[in-house]
């Protein structure tokens, strides 16, 4: 781990209160197709500029500024854990998921907040497509407007 990790791409993950509405309005935004459609989520792989969007449906949204989380997709699994030793170095305080089935795909991941309690991940996909499975949810998130059901992880 002595290399400096590579960022793929940025990544952000917004709550909606309608995914198809959403689906429809990033569609002529962005000029392309979601990548993946699931329940209550989808995913836009934004090729310029480099970009990993995900709408997570919350019907119960009160609130504009519907913020989920931030994200770093990075190469390896090395990656990862590289920001995980310098945000810890710098005094963060970190969250790691490793084997976690979130968004339709295992990643492996760590977390920290910043002062205003938005979360940031980095994290890598290790296997992508997940199919629909009944009562999993979506996307993962520590946060109150996270679909409900959390995600399978090996360590939380």
């Amino acid at each position: 781990m002595t290399s400096e990790p590579q960022v793929l791409k940025a990544h952000i993950s917004i709550n909606v209160r309608n995914v198809e509405r959403s689906i429809d309005f990033y569609r002529k935004l962005l000029g392309i197709e979601p990548s993946k459609v699931r329940t209550g989520y989808a995913k836009f792989d934004v090729q310029n500029p480099p970009l990993n969007l995900a709408l997570n449906e919350v019907p119960t949204l009160a609130d504009a500024g519907a913020l989920s989380h931030l994200g770093l997709q990075v190469r390896s699994t090395d990656d990862v854990l590289s920001f995980r030793q310098r945000w810890a170095e710098a005094g963060l305080i970190t969250r790691d998921e490793l084997k976690t089935d979130c968004c339709y795909a295992t990643q492996d991941k760590t977390w920290v907040h910043d002062p205003d309690g938005n979360e940031w991940e980095a994290f890598v996909v290790l296997k992508d497509n997940l199919p629909e499975v009944e009562g999993a949810a979506a996307c993962c998130s520590t946060t109150a407007t996270a679909p409900a059901g959390g995600c399978s992880s090996a360590t939380a």
